[in-house]
């Protein structure tokens, strides 16, 4: 199996425990006299054999990641450069969209709002940041469709 497929497991896996989780929810009381739509112990098995599943293959996700080097470093700290420049572009745009927003004065009696940041420049590191980042995932997605799972 490589790298890509179990991932894709993992994230059906995560959508299927939430649904097995809200249907427990959902039939885990009823009115005396009446009987559940499920049957709450069935979902309670299904839902613990989902997560054994999601356990096992989260613990062969980690250990490729951690032991697939691509480009001198492992996968795992290729992961970790995308989150963080994500994080860092998400924040850039943030600061970007405030201080673009200036709004306009009415009269000259108004209080004149500035930019503190330099908004161009700014720009330019975040369009670079997101070229590296679309560049690092393509590294990532390409490693996982390449990658069998350890």
């Amino acid at each position: 199996m490589k790298l890509a497929e179990a991932l894709q497991e993992r994230a059906d896996l995560n959508r299927k425990i939430a649904q097995l989780r809200n249907r427990l929810e959902l039939n885990a009381t009823v009115q005396e006299g009446e009987n559940p739509a499920e049957n709450p112990a069935d979902l309670l098995n299904e839902l613990d054999e989902c997560i054994k599943r999601l356990e096992e293959l989260i613990t062969r996700i980690n250990l490729t990641n951690c032991t697939t080097e691509i480009e001198g470093k492992t996968l795992t700290a290729h992961i970790a450069k995308k989150d963080c420049l994500t994080l860092k572009i998400a924040s850039y745009r943030d600061l970007l969209d405030a201080a673009s927003s200036i709004s306009q004065r009415a009269s000259r009696t108004e209080i004149k709002i500035l930019s503190a940041v330099d908004v161009k420049t700014l720009q330019k590191k975040s369009d670079e940041m997101s070229k590296e980042l679309r560049q690092t995932d393509n590294t990532i997605q390409q490693a996982n469709w390449q990658t069998e799972l350890k």
